[in-house]
């Protein structure tokens, strides 16, 4: 989708001031893959699980810069409907392929974390299904809005409680394509 001054003009687009720009987000991503690396051995493979859709292409980009063996594998939550306000209910909408994570070290990766709900219901899922150890990675974290407790293990930046979109993360499935991460102000 192009985001030109007709495009927006014609479709009630509003232009989002930049928060994190794209040189930013490179910069956030690379020192995050570092971070993960750091904590692994080189011989461990990882399972980057990303959380569909907003965290794409966060986990592609990631992905990229793991200098270590990663394998891929998605799984789909929601608890938003439309608009900005969750829901506060977390459901399992696509499952990851990879049924068996039995001694697997898995590094869910989300877009942001915000009231900590959907981050633990993964945790729990994933310890249910046997995974050997779990790491939760988020490019974006809200602590402020936090309704459960839940402390990410690599945070690509804390941010205010504004509403973002870009870089993966929408708002009624619109802004994902954006190479930034900015604040809309609805």
């Amino acid at each position: 989708m192009c985001y030109n001054s007709e495009s927006i003009m014609n479709t009630s687009y509003l232009t989002p001031e930049i928060l994190i720009s794209s040189k930013q987000l490179d910069a956030i991503v690379s020192r995050v893959a570092d971070e993960i690396l750091a904590d692994c051995r080189s011989d461990t493979e990882l399972l980057l699980l990303c959380v569909l859709k907003g965290a794409a292409m966060f986990t592609s980009d990631l992905a990229k810069k793991l200098d270590a063996p990663v394998m891929l594998d998605y799984i789909k939550v929601s608890s938003y409907g439309s608009g900005t306000k969750s829901s506060g209910v977390v459901r399992l909408e696509y499952e990851p392929a990879i049924r068996d994570f039995a001694g697997k070290r898995v590094v869910v990766v989300e877009d942001i974390v915000d009231t900590g709900r959907t981050a633990r219901f993964l945790c729990e899922y994933l310890t249910d299904c046997g995974a050997a150890d779990i790491k939760f990675c988020t490019l974006l974290d809200k602590p402020s809005r936090r309704e459960v407790e839940f402390v990410p293990d690599y945070v690509g930046m804390t941010i205010p409680n504004k509403f973002v979109v870009g870089y993966g993360l929408d708002y009624n499935e619109h802004y994902r394509g954006l190479p930034y991460v900015g604040l809309l102000n609805n």
